[in-house]
């Protein structure tokens, strides 16, 4: 019988169409990402992020690749949050925002759009020190000092989430409320990484303020 032209496609035609298609989908996004590339030499693309910062509401126009860390150091020079490995392992750039602790390193800045950050300069002043800054001088929590400004965002957030019963890894018992033992501590501090080792002393310190929370 014969055929019609429309259909008139042999083996080698489909293998080719095959091939094209998946070439075309293995790459990042196919052809419309390539028409939406930016040009050559084009610069980076800006936007306008507003938030709160220790109280304070900026608004300003960043690169969209910044980070929340690099926004609060670089931009509004708030230099007490730490940049350490800038990987989100060692916590020294720990800040609070609305009431959770995160890694700021691994964080853009676009992403807290009318959120509230707390920064350690947002705790407290050398003159009025907040109360887990007071206990962390106490018991000598700090030694060299760099990853202390984490190290006590992290720890008043810790006792805000064992106010709210929220439990952890170590948490035995999810029908009772939950204390804030050494073991919760321990476990929920253990992305805060202090090379002086001063973790016996930070622990007294958080378990002291945490009693009189």
């Amino acid at each position: 019988m014969a055929s019609s032209p429309d259909l008139d496609i042999n083996r080698r035609d489909v293998i080719l169409a095959g091939a094209a298609a998946a070439v075309a989908s293995s790459l990042p996004g196919g052809a419309e990402a390539q028409a939406a590339a930016p040009p050559a030499g084009a610069g980076p693309t800006r936007a306008t992020v507003s938030l709160t910062v220790n109280g304070v509401i900026r608004e300003l126009e960043v690169d969209t690749r910044t980070t929340l860390l690099d926004l609060l150091r670089e931009t509004l020079h708030l230099t007490g949050t730490k940049k350490g490995c800038d990987h989100g392992q060692c916590g020294a750039c720990t800040v609070i925002v609305d009431g959770r602790r995160i890694n700021s390193c691994l964080s853009l800045a676009l992403m807290h759009e009318h959120q509230n950050v707390t920064t350690i300069e947002g705790l407290g002043t050398p003159d009025d020190l907040h109360p887990m800054q007071a206990a962390f001088v106490a018991h000598d929590g700090y030694q060299c000092g760099y990853c202390t400004p984490g190290q006590i965002c992290s720890a008043v957030a810790v006792i805000a989430e064992v106010k709210a019963d929220i439990p952890s890894h170590v948490t035995d018992d999810l029908t009772v409320p939950v204390e804030l033992t050494e073991a919760e501590i321990r476990e929920r501090m253990s992305g805060n990484i202090c090379r002086c080792g001063a973790y016996s002393n930070i622990v007294e310190a958080i378990v002291e303020a945490g009693r009189r929370a």
